[in-house]
């Protein structure tokens, strides 16, 4: 027995040029690429009502694509009895506080134990629903909120106002360095040309837009709160690292320790140990997909978080002294 598969998008402005199957893969993340090839070459995708069996066809952007395709049944994702923190729920929507160390949604490397395979187990009338009713992801050591759809109606109006920028995320993270003011980062973000799991700025990538201003000043280092208006893969990471403030821990973007001079050992302990990028997703405010009600919900920074901005408060306060801006 076979899972159909039926989708449908428009092919971003920012893909020109791309292979058919590179293109198609961006848009449908879910999918690997080779599975999408084989789709092409087994004629199950059209573009503009034609079917396209060339998985080197160049893309110019703006074509809308369809395909029709089979799975079979054992891939289908399996439920796993994985604990989840769930900050609300009703009919229509769950709103979940993420933890570290769990991704999203499986995929090379992470086969299950993931989110959508908590939520096929906790309600398993999602499963009915597109990718477990997911609609946007967070990274899978970063922390925060998430807002998961229970049914297609609201997830297709979550993700709409995705798209129309209506849902507002806020986060919260350590960058390294002292930023004099708050900004804005508006660069185009794309694929890694040699690191496939690697994102960068790219003129020739998806549109990407960054808000953040100051929380707080520590000796080498700067609190930050940020706000996306786009959400493309590791943006606020990818952001930060081309203004030069990469945020601490981070494995991929340049985050590594860099302990001020005269630091105690302590210190210098807690930012090598603090092993993951220092960002957790902190507000969601959004209208509910059915009834229309604006809605917010707040989730305060996990405990490795808090011990890491004691730590640099602690390490602050002892040369505040030699710091001609406290």
């Amino acid at each position: 027995m076979a899972q159909l598969v039926q989708l449908n998008a428009t092919v971003s402005e920012s893909q020109l040029g791309q292979r058919l199957d590179q293109a198609l893969a961006e848009l449908f993340p879910d999918y690997s690429r080779s599975r999408i090839k084989v789709w092409i070459l087994d004629r199950h995708v059209r573009i503009n009502g034609v079917v396209a069996d060339m998985p080197k066809f160049k893309v110019l952007g703006g074509e809308h694509v369809e395909i029709d395709a089979e799975i079979e049944e054992d891939a289908r994702w399996e439920p796993q009895n994985i604990a989840l923190d769930i900050v609300y729920e009703d009919d229509d929507i769950l709103v979940i506080n993420k933890p570290r160390d769990l991704v999203v949604h499986p995929g090379a490397g992470n086969p299950d134990g993931t989110v959508l395979n908590a939520l096929l187990y906790y309600y398993p009338k999602i499963a009915d629903v597109p990718r477990a009713g997911i609609v946007h992801r967070l990274d899978k050591d970063t922390t925060g909120l998430m807002v998961v759809a229970k049914t297609v109606p609201a997830q297709t109006h979550l993700v709409e106002s995705l798209q129309l920028r209506e849902i507002t995320r806020e986060y919260e993270a350590v960058a390294i360095g002292n930023m004099t003011a708050g900004g804005t980062v508006e660069q185009p973000i794309a694929r890694h040309a040699t690191k496939r799991t690697h994102m960068a700025v790219h003129p020739m990538g998806k549109p990407a837009i960054t808000h953040y201003r100051i929380m707080e000043h520590f000796r080498v280092h700067t609190r930050l709160r940020l706000r996306l208006e786009t959400g493309r893969t590791h943006q606020i990471r990818v952001h930060m690292a081309h203004i030069n403030h990469p945020l601490i821990g981070d494995p991929l973007y340049g985050g590594r320790p860099r302990p001020p001079k005269g630091a105690s050992q302590h210190f210098i302990s807690t930012l090598r140990q603090f092993d993951r990028q220092a960002l957790h997703a902190t507000m969601l405010r959004l209208y509910h997909p059915i009834s229309g009600i604006e809605m917010e919900w707040h989730a305060g920074i996990p405990q490795d978080m808090i011990d890491l901005i004691n730590a640099l408060k602690a390490d602050t306060e002892t040369f505040k002294d030699q710091l001609d801006w406290l």
